[in-house]
């Protein structure tokens, strides 16, 4: 049994599958016990879903623990974890569960085992209220290689609502311990592009229309930039299911990277779509910080582990973020501060996220 015991309130705040995320990395990682009430208390359908129930026995399996209240709609689980070990691990959601929240979740283990790890993390590549896979690779991983953070991502199939079927390969090597960062300077945007995709039955032409119009929308406010978004029509090896969607990207001179994204649903214009994803981009490119609305609450695992004080631009600090803040605290001696930034660059909405991390350090090194 582990020496220490952490209880969260999973209704909390923001009052979703993040705290779960948060909460069961964070214990795994100081291999500690971990026992979560009230578990997406607040939603429609409360309790743990396909995707939050991989996460967590993944977890588990990671680090040779136990869990206990895991089924589909449990508003209570208890984890307890073992030492972390390396090697192959599969999760499989069998829905159109977000395979980049399994490596959410996941990853902070990982970086902690005793040997380098293989994860399969089967599922949506492409879903709602989730980071789609090309966020996962385009921001989220040159971004958190800021701490120290290494991993490959190889995109296997994709898998969208609501069968999934998505697959994914992720390999990485443990570290001794993260460094702390600071990603404090914006620069300016250097650089836009993306990819509007169909797949299945979908006609290639909806990937045309939303790339044109996500264009138009950019270029009213972004006049200097070649905006180049191209239209694909995935390959059916390399695609499971129907699904049609947008994403777009903008990298800053010191290396910086921003999106937004929009999924295509039935009933709804492309052009709509596409209007959604660049207006979702604009609006995180406007604030000038270094990180957009999506990557701010991801980093939080990252800045309370590092050794050291790690500082982070960003602009309207999200309800998921300062509800992951809140989580890493009580689970951590991580002390975070948020200030307004008061610097020339800096809008109303501009702050900075600062984190006092607790060096935590990989005991098999």
């Amino acid at each position: 049994m582990a020496a220490t015991t952490f209880a969260i309130d999973g209704s909390i705040m923001e009052g979703g599958g993040q705290i779960l995320r948060v909460s069961a990395a964070l214990s795994c990682v100081q291999g500690a016990s971990l026992s979560i009430s009230k578990i997406r208390a607040g939603r429609s359908t409360p309790g743990l879903r396909p995707q939050h129930l991989s996460g967590l026995e993944l977890v588990r399996d990671l680090c040779g623990g136990h869990l206990e209240g895991a089924d589909v709609g449990s508003t209570e689980v208890a984890l307890s974890s073992g030492k972390i070990k390396g090697g192959s691990h599969v999760a499989d959601t069998k829905t159109a569960g977000s395979v980049g929240l399994l490596l959410q979740v996941s990853l902070p283990c990982v970086l902690f085992a005793d040997a380098p790890s293989e994860l399969c993390l089967k599922g949506g590549t492409n879903a709602e209220m989730a980071p789609q896979i090309d966020y996962t690779m385009k921001v989220f991983r040159p971004m958190v290689e800021k701490f120290g953070v290494k991993f490959d991502c190889e995109l296997k199939m994709r898998g969208y609502y609501p069968r999934g079927g998505g697959e994914v390969i992720v390999k990485t090597n443990p570290v001794k311990e993260l460094s702390p960062a600071s990603l404090i300077e914006r620069g300016s945007i250097t650089k836009i592009y993306g990819r509007a995709f169909v797949a299945g039955v979908l006609p290639h032409k909806l990937a045309k229309d939303m790339a044109t119009a996500a264009v138009r929308q950019i270029r009213k406010e972004i006049k200097d930039l070649y905006v180049n978004i191209q239209a694909m029509q995935e390959k059916k090896e390399e695609a499971f299911g129907n699904g049609n969607g947008i994403i777009i990207f903008a990298e800053s001179s010191t290396g910086c990277v921003f999106a937004g994204s929009a999924l295509g649903k039935k009933g709804v214009y492309a052009d709509k779509v596409g209007i959604e994803a660049a207006e979702m981009l604009l609006r995180n490119v406007r604030h000038n910080g270094c990180v957009d609305e999506f990557l701010q609450d991801q980093l939080i695992v990252f800045m309370a582990l590092a050794n050291g004080t790690s500082r982070v631009r960003t602009g309207p600090v999200t309800l998921h973020t300062r509800t992951a803040i809140h989580v890493a605290e009580q689970l951590t001696k991580a002390k975070f501060t948020i200030t307004k930034a008061e610097d020339q660059n800096s809008t109303n909405e501009t702050h900075i996220i600062e984190c006092q991390g607790v060096g935590m350090t990989n005991p098999h090194f």
